[in-house]
């Protein structure tokens, strides 16, 4: 049997390129998905839901809302980005507008093709029992991680990988059909595929396996890493009702953070400045572009000021509802004037440098911290115990003996230390400092109710 080359790959040929062309747009699909997952929790999770009604209303489907509303093309396109030019163009943005007492926030900064990811991301998604909790959705500032949605995506790669072997084993099976022929040996062209693994397994049966084996201990390793990655919260950023560029007011400005966290050294929290913190400045400051008097504006329409000649206030006052961003478990104690005072902690250990921050906040990931110059060097994921114990092992209370801090909290634990365990006291001193940890800064007690 002769089989000309031209035909036995013409086929092979198209199967390869349909392959590699459905990999490559499956590949823009899910980067795009992945866009629109990310953004949408970023963004958006802090007051929407995927399939229910919160501070805003559920974004499920919300582009054929709009389409079914009347709104005009483009219109919640706009609306994203700035709900009030939405508003003076298209009717129905207004009666959005309605819907809740609170504004929509601003996005100027996304494109078209970011908010359609978003809303492509957010229909692909497949709702849950109703009224158990929908884990796709964010609202009240409690972002939970959400499951993603591309197992179907893998399901298509793996349909593509499996017609390329079948492909590749039909052009296989009849080269060595031909090539048998050829050279007047047998070949069994009605054995199936099942027969032809077999047969190869049990020829190569010590390669198959160690090869079981790397994979069994390489699905182990990759469960336990995913494990790890548990509770961490690294990168999270709540969008906020007002944009609050630290770069300007602690960096540009030179504004020291306890003015605005004034409870930062007297209290476990640091505190959030109420509007009236912010008029002290912004009564004066009004700011030197159309941008930077948009947001001030939404600093009066909080404090109930109208700027208009010499300024007054109406009464009429709107809360700002900040969302939170380093949130602890609720059985884990900690105390802002314990490390800020008595350990000398500053900001930037654990929030980063702030001065430098043009939006308002986020956590952290420990490798922007440890880019921080001044940083106790960690290697914990941010706001992990972790983390924790391992600063407390780490950062010392005072170089030397404890008398030299002239504190005297520590003072007393000096005398005690000198008068009943000498030796360890000496111990603790061996490299120069006496840490957290030596102190007790590892009992479970200390931080855990």
């Amino acid at each position: 049997m002769e089989i000309s080359s031209s035909q036995m790959f013409r086929n092979f040929r198209k199967w390869s390129l349909s392959a590699i062309t459905l990999l490559f747009l499956a590949s823009s699909f899910n980067s795009l998905a992945q866009e629109g997952e990310n953004l949408f929790k970023v963004k958006c999770a802090t007051c929407h839901q995927v399939f229910k009604d919160g501070t805003g209303p559920k974004l499920f489907e919300v582009r054929q809302k709009w389409e079914d509303g009347g709104a005009l093309d483009g219109s919640i396109i706009q609306w994203v980005n700035n709900y009030e030019a939405a508003m003076a163009a298209d009717p129905y943005a207004v009666t959005v507008s309605s819907y809740a007492g609170s504004n929509m926030n601003k996005f100027p900064d996304l494109s078209k093709e970011q908010i359609n990811s978003i809303f492509d991301w957010v229909d692909t998604q497949e709702q849950k029992v109703a009224g158990v909790g929908d884990t796709t959705s964010g609202g009240g500032g409690n972002v939970e991680e959400q499951e993603s949605s591309t197992g179907w995506i893998w399901l298509i790669l793996g349909v593509i990988f499996a017609t390329l072997i079948i492909a590749i084993s039909g052009v296989r099976r009849q080269l060595k059909s031909a090539t048998a022929e050829m050279d007047g040996e047998e070949y069994n062209s009605d054995a199936s595929f099942s027969d032809e693994i077999k047969q190869w397994g049990w020829r190569h049966r010590k390669k198959v396996v160690v090869g079981a084996v790397v994979f069994t201990m390489a699905l182990v390793v990759a469960l336990f890493l995913s494990l790890y990655t548990i509770g961490i919260v690294e990168n999270y950023q709540p969008s906020q009702p007002i944009a609050f560029p630290h770069s300007v007011h602690a960096g540009t400005n030179g504004i020291d953070c306890k003015y605005c966290h004034n409870s930062v050294e007297h209290s476990k929290t640091a505190g959030l400045p109420t509007v009236n913190v912010c008029m002290n400045c912004h009564k004066q400051v009004t700011g030197t572009t159309p941008e930077q008097q948009e947001k001030i504006l939404a600093i009066y329409a909080a404090a109930g000021f109208s700027p208009e000649g010499g300024g007054s206030y109406n009464g009429e006052t709107k809360p700002i509802i900040w969302n939170k961003v380093h949130v602890l478990p609720d059985h884990v104690y900690f105390n802002h004037s314990q490390h800020v005072v008595v350990g000398g902690i500053d900001c930037k250990q654990c929030h980063g440098d702030m001065a430098a921050m043009t939006e308002t906040a986020k956590v952290h990931s420990i490798e922007e911290l440890n880019k921080v110059e001044g940083n106790v060097q960690l290697t914990r994921p941010t706001l992990t115990m972790g983390w924790c114990i391992e600063c407390h092992q780490e950062k010392e209370i005072s170089m030397g003996t404890l008398d030299s801090k002239k504190d005297g909290y520590y003072d007393e634990i000096h005398k005690r230390l000198v008068n009943n365990d000498k030796a360890l006291y000496s111990e603790y001193l061996e490299d120069g400092k006496v840490t957290v940890k030596e102190l007790g800064g590892w009992e479970c007690a200390k931080c855990h109710y």
